[in-house]
């Protein structure tokens, strides 16, 4: 990050550039750059903020594509002025916490350009979390308003009842069922003052090991901060952006916000199929995809015919994140559909630390790229010391969007300006980060220190697996050893014992599992992490 005069100004030039190339910054009519300019001061660069601002530049450009059609940003604007005014009667205003559980659609995008234009924080929660923990998370975070799909009325019962709700998406065919407006835009309303303060934006964590946690977003600078990830991504204002991954979720977030800002086009699907977002992708020519590893891998296992049957070649850029990728993965993806692939390594906390490009991939596939525009990346050891390249350490990571804390008043741990990740890697002699794994998955192994991650690459390398996750269990003579839980393809039947093998002709024998478990399926959630405690670790071993 730039901190003397000469740096700043270098650092601003290239931001410049970036968003320049980017189509952000783009020649205009004065008075409507003007307005625009005049939106962005007043509501500030929220999301009501980008979409009052692309309503003064660009009003009638698709903004959002979803199942029950096209709104340009005049229509949204004017959608999520008409929703603040309903909030506002239920008594919504700011520091006022709105809980959100919806699906991909405008209704989740309306509802947070609502809860901007009243200064109330939202709380995107996960459609993945029992009504048990949606209650906790609720009560935990002060949820004072819901706003849900009404598919989720039953996960929604353990709430209190005397939490306002509204709906954002019925199940039946008639937009006029919903709380939210829908067809065409919505009525003028008046316009209201802007909040003395932004709202926050609360992401949940992945949560793969208990109820998940409340992170305080940062609310962004203005454009300066999308060009980190625009300066290795390189989406541009007119592209169509296909979100897959879930918008509750930090990457799905990611591409609703970066979509605002490049006033480009959202296309949503509430639910993920694989054959659909090759069918969208055809059909609304889109040029982006944003989703997570596991999509990436459920689109390569369609059979040839169907992946063949649609033409993709509007396809530019598929940008994933959200959990590791295998070398398998990213080579045979890249194979299948060429290099357009692009991974981000980050976290709900640190949001980037760094992008790889396919280059990076096609160079090494079990990198994690290089820290963008305005990111610092540091190795350290333990006792907080810079470590030199090939040396592994922990991974901390500095730029502006670190985020605020958690709910519960707890944080992670900084250092020097940096912010812990809470994973182990490297920096090979190249610069490209090599992510170990957690520092709470490494095992100790008759002495030797171990993780996962090589292990799963190791075996999914393997003809006829199609995925495996890896984890550490009590061992009597060891202390801990792995155990591997492996999906293989459809039809096929792999010996243990080749596993066994395989893993200790590639990494020795401290990294060899000890029990091999067959699946159909491994467990997720809805952002595609796989849940550990899920796992039959009582199974039978082979």
């Amino acid at each position: 990050m730039a901190t003397d005069g000469p740096s700043r100004v270098r650092h601003t030039l290239e931001v410049a550039r970036v968003l320049v190339r980017a189509g952000v910054l783009a020649p205009g009519r004065p008075d409507k750059i003007a307005r625009q300019l005049r939106a962005l001061k007043t509501w500030g660069a929220t999301i009501a903020g980008g979409y009052a601002a692309a309503q003064e530049r660009v009003p009638d450009h698709p903004a959002v594509i979803d199942e029950r059609g096209e709104s340009g940003f005049a229509a949204m604007n004017l959608r999520g002025r008409s929703l603040a005014r309903t909030l506002r009667e239920v008594g919504v205003g700011p520091q006022s916490r709105v809980g959100l559980l919806s699906r991909n659609h405008s209704g989740f995008v309306q509802t947070m350009i609502a809860c901007g234009r009243l200064g109330a924080d939202t709380v995107l929660l996960n459609t993945g979390l029992s009504a048990p923990q949606l209650a906790d998370v609720a009560q935990v975070n002060g949820i004072t308003v819901l706003v849900a799909d009404e598919e989720f009325a039953e996960l929604c019962s353990l709430i209190p009842a005397e939490i306002p709700r509204l709906r954002a998406w019925n199940d039946s065919h008639d937009p006029g069922d919903s709380d939210l407006v829908w067809e065409g835009a919505a009525p003028e309303v008046e316009e209201q003052e802007p909040p003395e303060s932004p709202g926050r934006l609360i992401v949940l964590t992945s949560g793969t090991t208990g109820t998940p946690k409340g992170a305080r977003r940062p609310t962004p600078r203005g454009p300066q901060d999308a060009a980190s990830i625009l300066s290795r991504i390189p989406l541009r204002s007119s592209d169509r952006i296909l979100v897959s991954a879930p918008a509750f979720h930090a990457w799905g977030l990611a591409g609703v916000q970066l979509g605002m800002t490049l006033r480009a086009t959202l296309v949503m699907r509430r639910v993920f199929e694989p054959e659909d977002v090759l069918r969208t992708i055809q059909e609304q020519r889109c040029t982006t995809l944003f989703a997570v590893p596991v999509m990436l891998q459920r689109i390569l296992d369609l059979p040839r015919s169907k992946r063949d049957a649609y033409d993709l070649s509007s396809l530019r850029i598929v940008a994933v994140s959200g959990s590791a990728m295998s070398p398998k993965l990213v080579t045979d993806f890249m194979d299948t559909f060429g290099d357009v692939l692009y991974g981000l390594y980050g976290s709900t906390e640190v949001s980037w630390a760094t992008i790889a490009t396919p280059e990076d991939m096609r160079t090494s596939p079990t990198t994690a790229g290089r820290p963008p525009l305005g990111t610092r990346l540091a190795i350290v050891d333990a006792d907080g010391v810079e470590l030199p390249p090939g040396k592994e350490g922990s991974i901390f990571v500095g730029n502006a969007m670190l985020f605020d804390g958690y709910t519960n008043g707890r944080s992670k741990r900084v250092a020097d300006g940096l912010m812990e990740t809470g994973d182990r890697g490297y920096l090979d002699a190249g610069g490209l980060l090599h992510v170990s794994g957690r520092d709470d998955d490494m095992i100790v192994s008759g002495g030797e220190n171990v993780f996962p991650r090589p292990v799963e690459e190791a075996i999914v390398g393997l003809p006829g697996v199609r995925e495996v996750v890896v984890a550490g269990v009590p061992d009597e003579e060891f202390g801990q050893r792995f155990a591997a839980f492996v999906v293989p393809h459809e039809g096929v039947v792999l010996d243990p014992n080749e596993v066994r093998m395989h893993v200790r002709g590639v990494l020795g024998r401290f990294s060899v599992p000890r029990d091999v478990v067959f699946l159909e399926e491994l467990p997720r959630n809805p952002a595609g992490k796989v849940v550990k405690r899920r796992l039959p670790f009582n199974a039978p071993r082979r």
